[in-house]
Formats: C-alpha cells, sequence, structure tokens
C-alpha cells in the first residue's frame, strides 16, 4: 500500500488496476491533486485526495479525470470508473477492493493488454431525409402520395412517411454494421455497437484491441471505408480506457 495513503480524507477515485501496479503520478488529479494508488495486492484503486464531497462535471475536472487515465495507459490497461465517485477515506477504498476482489480481476484478466478504439461513421450530406429519398424508391414513392398534395398534409401522414424513414435508417444501419464488422473482427477481441446520437450518425462502434493490433485496425479501416462513397465520413479514435468493456457498480 502506498505511504501516501489518508485515512481521513475523501478520496476520488479514477480508476481500478492491477495490485502489483504500485502507481505515484504527481499532481496530476483533479485540482492539481496528487495521484496514487491503494492496494490490497490483489488490485488497487487510483485515487487522489479532495476535500470536496461532490465533484462537479466542469470541462477541466472531467479533463483531469480523462488525464490521469490516460497517464494509467501508458503502462497498463485500467478499468476505468465512472466520473464523480468519492470514497470516504482510504479504510471505504480497502474495504471497496476486498469486497469486489474477485469481479475486478476477473475483468482486468479480459482487457489486460488492450486498449479501446472507436469508429464513428456518419452520412455527411446536407440533408439526410432528402437522401434517403433519393437513394429509396420505397420512400420516394410515400413522400410524393402522401407529402406530395398542394394542401397541406395531415399530421397521420406525416407521422407515417417518419416511421417509414426511421424504419429506412435502422436497416441501413444494420446492413452497414455487418458489413464493418466482418472487416474489423479479426483484428478486435470484442466489438460494441452503441446507439447512434443523431440521424446523421450510421454507425458508433466501440472496438476492443490488442496492444499490437492497433496498425491493424487502422488498415482494416480505411479497407472499409472503401466500401462506401463520399457520401459517408469515417472517423476513428483511441487509443482509450476500455469504458465500453468495463462494468464497475460500485457501491460506497
Amino acid at each position: 500500500m502506498s505511504t501516501k495513503v489518508a485515512q481521513k480524507k475523501s478520496l476520488y477515485i479514477y480508476a481500478i488496476v492491477n495490485g502489483k501496479f504500485n502507481l505515484e503520478y504527481g499532481p496530476i488529479g483533479i485540482n492539481d491533486a496528487p495521484v496514487y494508488t491503494i492496494s490490497n495486492k490483489s488490485v488497487a484503486a487510483v485515487v487522489s485526495e479532495t476535500p470536496l464531497k461532490k465533484i462537479r462535471p466542469e470541462r477541466r475536472n472531467l479533463a483531469a479525470h480523462q488525464a490521469v487515465l490516460k497517464r494509467i495507459m501508458e503502462q497498463t490497461t485500467p478499468l476505468p470508473v465512472a466520473f464523480g465517485i468519492i470514497a470516504n477515506g482510504a479504510k471505504a477504498v480497502e474495504k471497496l477492493l476486498t469486497a469486489n476482489k474477485q469481479a475486478f480481476l476477473n475483468q482486468l484478466k479480459q482487457v489486460a493488454d488492450k486498449v479501446e478504439m472507436g469508429l464513428r461513421i456518419v452520412w455527411d450530406v446536407p440533408n439526410i431525409f432528402e437522401y434517403f429519398v433519393h437513394i429509396h424508391p420505397e420512400l420516394r414513392a410515400a413522400r410524393d402520395v402522401l407529402l406530395g398534395t398542394n394542401r397541406e398534409p395531415s399530421q397521420e401522414n406525416k407521422i407515417e412517411v417518419g416511421r417509414l424513414f426511421d424504419r429506412l435508417l435502422n436497416e441501413d444501419r444494420e446492413e452497414y454494421a455487418e458489413r464493418i464488422e466482418n472487416i474489423l473482427t479479426p483484428c478486435c477481441d470484442d466489438i460494441k455497437k452503441n446507439e447512434s446520437r443523431s440521424e446523421r450518425e450510421a454507425l458508433n462502434l466501440a472496438c476492443l484491441v490488442g496492444r499490437d493490433k492497433q496498425s491493424k485496425f487502422e488498415t482494416a479501416v480505411f479497407e472499409a471505408a472503401r466500401l462506401f462513397d463520399n457520401n459517408f465520413a469515417f472517423d476513428y479514435s483511441g487509443p482509450w480506457a476500455p469504458h465500453n468493456f468495463v462494468n464497475i457498480e460500485l457501491q460506497l
């Protein structure tokens, strides 16, 4: 256990790592607090002291949280903890580590020597509805029949066309996901499809990739991009801590 442990001060938790890592990162935490580990030898929590009972999700605090995770990623793959988790002192952290030791060890094994890479594909078109009208005759016919009269379309007709648009949008997303995943799977240990955040977002994938396969992943992304025309924009990011492949529910 780090000699820097304070028994009475609240501790902000950034991540869980293997207990063999006794880390001292200096003042890079939230409010420039020194970051270090509390370990029970099997697993360890990466923490910093705080006088606060609640940390506001302000930009500088979120940036500090991510900076600590990035620093940890230089040495090992952690189990990232959600922003804002504060323990009531070192003993509470030790109790947490003991109670969840096996679950933490199992998840650490799953993500060991891996990173998370993100792949986002968007429709790069001026008007997504008009684009779909152009490529889907079914939607074009419904638009002309239900919305193409001289008088104002009824609310029911608008809803019917909207439902058809949503169905085609999701069907295309499913098709693209299958096409992309077939190419990425050989270089990924796992792939998670996240919900699209807007109509224009065709695909939002989180990919668990071995540290030694990052260049293969990038090559696969470019290979996948060649299957799509200029109406699509590809954006990949990372490496990140494996947020989408870790399930930690801390009871403090």
